[in-house]
């Protein structure tokens, strides 16, 4: 049912370049339901990209000692834009998920990028696998500590491919988290551990690194072949 938080028809009304930082665009996306702020790591049109979410706070960094704008960068290196995004609402799943499905259509409609991934963190996991099963934009899906809670939709992924990473020593939702939603989720489907590692995954941020952009390129430059 609609809510004051979220509208019958939930639309994007302007964006607004702030300022562009080491060719980083500083955006609001307005809605007529709140605003979202957000990064943009541009490239050529018709390339993929990415949509990075936070957690249960929101945040424009991610974890393991803030990723999403450094590999964001990288994938740039591989002509994969990226777009970071923070939630109007943060902690509430509905609206999180609509927000996430009108920034995969700004993606798509206003920057002419063809194919998206999604990549969430703990609460955020939640949020784009959700998403990712409902958007025929989207490509493929990496839940990172995601919990368990909204993950209902995972069998609807397929045959979208989707990455689960999780720590071992995760203080806040265990593996188990992970694993439950790897057991749901149809093929394609990876799950990788980290041994140490807790729920921020600072501990091994430099091999959460290397899977998420090899996970990323690889499924992404097979897309927009």
């Amino acid at each position: 049912m609609p809510t004051k938080r979220q509208p019958r028809e939930f639309i994007l009304q302007t964006v607004t370049l702030h300022q562009e930082v080491n060719g980083v665009e500083e955006l609001t996306l307005s809605t007529n339901a709140g605003d979202m702020p957000a990064r943009f790591h541009p490239t050529a049109p018709y390339a993929s990209a990415v949509l990075w979410v936070g957690g249960a706070g929101g945040g424009l960094d991610g974890p393991a000692w803030g990723m999403y704008p450094r590999l964001a960068a990288q994938l740039q290196l591989h002509g994969i834009a990226s777009l970071r995004l923070h939630y109007r609402y943060p902690n509430d799943l509905e609206a999180c998920v609509y927000d996430v499905l009108l920034a995969v259509q700004y993606m798509v409609q206003h920057r002419s990028l063809i194919k998206v991934a999604l990549v969430g963190h703990s609460f955020g996991g939640a949020v784009v696998i959700a998403a990712g099963a409902m958007a025929s934009e989207v490509t493929t899906v990496v839940a990172m500590s995601s919990q368990t809670y909204g993950t209902n939709l995972a069998a609807r992924l397929s045959p979208k491919p989707l990455l689960l990473v999780h720590g071992t020593d995760d203080e806040i939702l265990p593996p188990a988290c992970s694993e439950d939603i790897f057991a749901r989720a149809s093929e394609p489907k990876e799950l990788l551990l980290y041994p140490g590692c807790g729920h921020g995954l600072d501990e091994c941020c430099d091999q959460v690194d290397e899977d998420v952009v090899a996970w990323l390129t690889r499924h992404l430059m097979q897309s927009s072949t």
